[in-house]
């Protein structure tokens, strides 16, 4: 596939993905998680898509990946912890 074709798809997912947390967030506090996972998704798409993080060395990607998840994590765990 080419690269132009890849980021159009990336873009238009994190579009689709935003609109998503949109809703989300308009139907209530109780998808806080779900909006925390679309967050992560988010954070792929960006990591893997636009920063082509797909052939950087395997540490690079998994640090960048993980970011998303240690911080969703403790966001839900905050959240958690509030209720």
């Amino acid at each position: 596939m080419p690269a132009s074709r890849l980021l159009i798809l990336c873009w238009a997912a994190l579009v689709t993905l935003s609109v998503c947390t949109v809703l989300l967030a308009h139907a209530g506090a109780s998808l806080s998680i779900a909006i925390l996972l679309v967050a992560v998704g988010k954070a792929w798409l960006i990591a893997d898509g636009f920063m082509e993080l797909r052939r950087a060395p395997r540490l690079w990607r998994r640090l960048m990946l993980s970011w998303a998840l240690v911080l969703a994590l403790l966001v839900g765990l905050t959240l958690a912890l509030s209720r």
